[in-house]
């Protein structure tokens, strides 16, 4: 089966949405399908075609940015290409281009199929209001014009207006999720970085706005009283996050008044990433909004035997509900952040999920074997047009 997949940013580029798109290009790829990725050539150091684990990367030149978003002037031409040339269109929002793909897809009797991950909302500028009018527009014509509308969860459907306004052709498929074994070499390389006090609170993110890092730092302190020696491992892009800048300068005397409690890692390679996990007693994704629906971070350490301090946010809460790994607290509460995290750190790893039972549901060549089942269902006389 060919099947072209479109979204805005793709690797190197990390994100959650650009880390499901490739474990889901790469297992369609392992399974003998050919996978085209249509994405933006965000980075000028970046080629303009490439092949990678045996998908074909295609960006399309920038002209310039709005906040978060790109500018592709010749994304219409390329995508139209790529459309004809496929048995199936894949499209990942938020993404202002899928309209015009979605579209193009119907024209050309090419099914496609949706994957809605999360809200989008840009940070405060003057330019963003109508951005945001532009991504609300673009959505409504992307989902009109797909066949099939994917979510994560069906708690996060429920939540969602844009998912309840397809309810009729809503899919639920969980995300794909997977952690490396890391060499002995890696290892050794990871503890002598890491030698230090514990208990070791782990998060995984961006350093960005949606992902509540302020609320880390400000529960560190009654952490700190309890065990003296606790620190935060971040690992994850800190320096140069698109559309970032006013956030990590507000949050960077504060970070810097933990001094040793708190240690920025950088983005980890998936092997560093399980050692992260590994290290940790207790990983947190303390998020505010809608911006976030799942956490595939949170699948990540439960694998690795870890449990997860998350906020109650649809869909965002379900692998600690479904687990037991871990506690749910309110958003935007240091207070209960703080003491979810000494109630989980004095417990220890004493709840745990079998690794197997958690690869059944996400490990990406399942995820990737739903997708199709679920491709080769549209396919036939035009899909369920």
């Amino acid at each position: 089966m060919r099947i072209l997949t479109a979204l805005t940013y793709y690797r190197p580029y990390v994100s959650g949405l650009t880390v499901y798109v490739e474990r889901l290009a790469r297992a369609w790829s392992a399974a003998g399908h050919q996978v085209t990725v249509l994405t933006s050539h965000y980075d000028a150091r970046l080629p303009l075609r490439e092949e990678a684990a045996g998908v074909e990367i295609l960006r399309v030149p920038v002209a310039f940015r709005l906040s978060k978003g790109v500018v592709m002037p010749t994304i219409g031409r390329v995508a139209g290409h790529e459309v004809r040339k496929a048995d199936v269109v894949s499209l990942h929002l938020p993404q202002f281009d899928a309209a015009g793909i979605a579209v193009r897809g119907r024209l050309h009797h090419v099914p496609v199929v949706l994957t809605y991950h999360c809200d989008l909302r840009l940070p405060a500028g003057p330019l963003s209001p109508a951005a945001m009018v532009a991504v609300d527009l673009a959505n409504r014509v992307a989902g009109a014009a797909a066949d099939v509308v994917v979510s994560y969860t069906e708690d996060y459907a429920r939540h969602s207006a844009f998912l309840r306004r397809h309810a009729g052709k809503l899919r639920v498929i969980p995300p794909p999720v997977e952690v490396v074994e890391p060499t002995p070499e890696a290892a050794a390389d990871f503890r002598r970085r890491l030698e230090g006090g514990r208990p070791t609170i782990g998060m995984a993110a961006r350093l960005a706005t949606e992902k509540g890092v302020e609320y880390l730092v400000e529960a560190m302190p009654a952490i700190l009283e309890r065990y003296p020696q606790a620190r935060v491992l971040f690992a994850g892009q800190h320096e140069n996050v698109l559309g970032e800048a006013d956030y990590a300068r507000r949050l960077a005397p504060l970070i810097a008044s933990l001094g040793a409690h708190w240690i920025f890692l950088g983005v980890l390679d998936p092997q560093r990433m399980a050692l992260f996990f590994r290290a940790c007693d207790v990983t947190v994704l303390p998020s505010l909004n809608s911006t976030e629906s799942f956490g595939l971070v949170q699948i990540e350490s439960m694998l690795c035997g870890t449990p997860v301090v998350a906020s109650d946010l649809p869909g965002v809460r379900q692998p600690v509900l479904s687990t037991g790994m871990g506690r749910v607290v309110p958003r935007r509460s240091a207070e209960a952040l703080a003491a979810a995290i000494l109630e989980v750190v004095e417990k220890g790893k004493t709840i745990t999920v079998p690794p197997a039972v958690l690869r059944a549901t996400y490990d990406p060549a399942a995820v990737a074997a739903r997708y199709i089942e679920l491709f080769g269902e549209l396919r036939p006389a035009g899909g369920i047009r």
